[in-house]
């Protein structure tokens, strides 16, 4: 039975097969690297694995506590990375992709929870598992959104542009899907569809944010004002961390709805 004893051999593993592919992607010049493709693969699987086993050891999804989003962040953000590469042939997005996943799994590491079968009554909901799920995937497309971004921004080129709108609208679509399974189970569980819980007001922060950002590149419709573009992507990233865990930080997160225990 796979318990939380055993993240750091998964994740170790997982994290030399993804290198290994991250290496062999930044060492092929043109095209696509089956074989770093392959290894990229069967780290992810690996994670996969680590999560599934932790679902059937604790007899509930592992989506309860920080941490837990933390393991489902990691492992998004490593398929999100590959499928970029894989699409648009970015030989060194599976590498900082992976180092982002590696941040939450050494932060998993340094900071284990108590992780037990219990679920208060208002996680015992049919909306549980796609709501923070689709968030997690959202959050992991808006994360090669952003490094994209950052790329795009330090070298002063509109490249990136094209593959950053489609990124940032396909995670839109998600997040939003994320924000309408919220209201509806929060009715079930509060009896209001929104509260401005000061998670809730940080989601809708970070909402508008890429909403402006898609505004502001069909308006334009040209790579004109790259520099603007790019600047609301991180923006929208930085309200993203805020919403996810920064807002636990905060003297209101006491009286939320949405803190994780």
């Amino acid at each position: 039975m796979i318990t939380w004893n055993e993240f750091f051999p998964f994740a170790t593993l997982t994290l030399l097969l993804g290198f290994g592919g991250a290496a062999g992607a930044l060492r092929r010049h043109e095209g696509r690297c089956q074989w770093a493709i392959g290894a990229g693969l069967a780290g992810i699987g690996l994670f996969a694995c680590f999560i599934a086993g932790l679902w059937l050891s604790l007899g509930r999804p592992p989506l309860r506590t920080l941490g837990e989003t933390r393991l489902w962040y990691s492992l998004f953000m490593m398929v999100s990375g590959w499928a970029v590469y894989a699409r648009w042939r970015y030989r060194w997005i599976p590498l900082f992709s992976l180092v982002v996943a590696a941040v939450f799994m050494v932060i998993n590491l340094a900071r284990p929870e108590l992780h037990d079968r219990s679920l208060m009554p208002a996680l015992q909901s049919l909306w549980f598992i796609p709501h923070v799920t689709v968030y997690m995937f959202s959050y992991s497309l808006f994360g090669c959104a952003f490094l994209l971004a950052v790329a795009g921004w330090w070298k002063h080129t509109p490249a990136y542009l094209p593959s950053t709108d489609r990124l940032v609208t396909i995670g839109m679509a998600f997040l939003t899907f994320g924000m309408l399974s919220g209201c509806i189970w929060a009715k079930q569980a509060w009896g209001n569809y929104w509260s401005w819980d000061p998670k809730e007001t940080w989601a809708a922060a970070t909402w508008c944010a890429y909403l402006v950002y898609l505004h502001r590149r069909l308006r334009s419709g040209s790579p004109a004002g790259a520099t603007g573009s790019y600047a609301w992507v991180i923006i929208g990233f930085a309200l993203l961390q805020m919403c996810w865990y920064g807002v636990n930080l905060l003297p209101s997160a006491a009286a939320s709805l949405h803190s994780y225990n």
